[in-house]
């Protein structure tokens, strides 16, 4: 007799899971779509950031924090990207997964060669709207502030894929042009 019960309960769970789950992330941004409007957090100066601001070039903006290591090991290639490119075409920037703004301001001070936009997100609202679980959490937009990519965790070998992507959207005078590096640091 509870069999005969289990079966209908059984069955209406697992039509009921893929609905569940097709709804699970509506409202997240994905692939193709304009990110959620308004502002992400401020900057270690206050400032509020907003992405429409940075229409016309790309924006690799990844949520981390401080305690991360995939995220500590991010951060510089981010950098580095972001050096090589040119601030003019590509920006970084780094949203803090949920950390008080005094231990990110202090990761910003030890990590004065990082030149990121710091954003702090300290009630971990914007992570919400993106649908972070867990960091780091990479989107990449275009030059017009649509999400071409999503990437989740930190891996050596994706960074050349993430690479390809990332200069795939950068203007061609950008692409074809020489590097933003200084002349000393080419040498090194």
């Amino acid at each position: 007799m509870h069999l005969r019960l289990l079966k209908p309960a059984v069955l209406l769970l697992c039509l009921a899971l893929p609905f569940t789950t097709a709804h699970a992330d509506e409202g997240k941004p994905r692939q193709g779509e304009f990110p959620p409007s308004g502002t992400l957090g401020n900057t270690l100066h206050g400032e509020p950031v907003d992405l429409a601001q940075r229409r016309g070039k790309v924006v690799i903006m990844t949520f981390w924090a401080s305690w991360c290591g995939p995220c500590l090991r991010e951060l510089p290639v981010l950098a580095r990207i972001q050096q090589v490119a040119g601030k003019d075409a590509l920006e970084v920037i780094a949203v803090n997964w949920d950390e008080p703004r005094a231990q990110v301001v202090e990761f910003a001070r030890r990590n004065r060669k990082l030149d990121l936009e710091y954003v702090i997100d300290p009630k971990g609202k914007s992570a919400e709207r993106y649908g972070v679980k867990a960091i780091p959490r990479m989107f990449v937009l275009d030059g017009e502030g649509r999400i071409q990519a999503v990437h989740s965790g930190y891996s050596q070998e994706a960074l050349p894929g993430i690479l390809e992507q990332v200069v795939a959207l950068l203007p061609e005078d950008v692409r074809m042009r020489p590097s933003q590096m200084s002349a000393n640091q080419r040498g090194k």
